[in-house]
């Protein structure tokens, strides 16, 4: 689906923002991502609350292979084939993804308060160790001293 496809498709929900994303693109309001158009589909951000709504009209949760295992994401599900023709239904389905998007938003706690939840203590410096000066053994006599006048001097 390309850009143009989905602000018509969109045009009786309201303004939306449309970014690439991955293999297509993202789809926001109001600064909250609640759809993503992928090569798949176009999946709607769904919650405990919406889910049911999608189970009713046999959608799926979007879902990716990886080489060891087929990953399913619960919280995108594949909008309905017939929503596809029918743009004031398709609108209250996006406020409803909208809104799960929003009520996820506000589970997630913000990344600074997680950071000051943490205590951290203070790393304590780490003396540094010196490696032990060898001395030689001068001689004493008249040549020892004359070193020593010459720095002194």
């Amino acid at each position: 689906m390309d850009r143009e496809f989905l602000i018509d498709l969109f045009a009786d929900f309201g303004p939306v923002t449309i970014r690439k994303m991955f293999s297509g693109h993202g789809i926001s309001a109001d600064g909250v991502n609640f759809a993503l158009s992928l090569r798949a589909g176009l999946f709607f951000r769904a919650d405990e609350t919406t889910i049911p709504d999608f189970e009713a009209e046999g959608s799926k949760p979007f879902q990716y292979s990886t080489r060891a295992k087929t990953v399913v994401v619960n919280s995108y599900w594949e909008l309905p084939a017939r929503l596809f023709d029918d743009s004031a239904d398709l609108a209250q389905w996006a406020r409803a993804a909208l809104a799960a998007a929003q009520r996820a938003k506000v589970k997630k706690r913000p990344k600074a308060k997680k950071a000051a939840a943490k205590k951290v203590e203070p790393k304590k410096p780490v003396a540094k160790k010196r490696p032990a000066r060898k001395t030689a053994k001068k001689a004493v006599g008249s040549v020892g001293k004359a070193k020593r006048a010459r720095r002194s001097g």
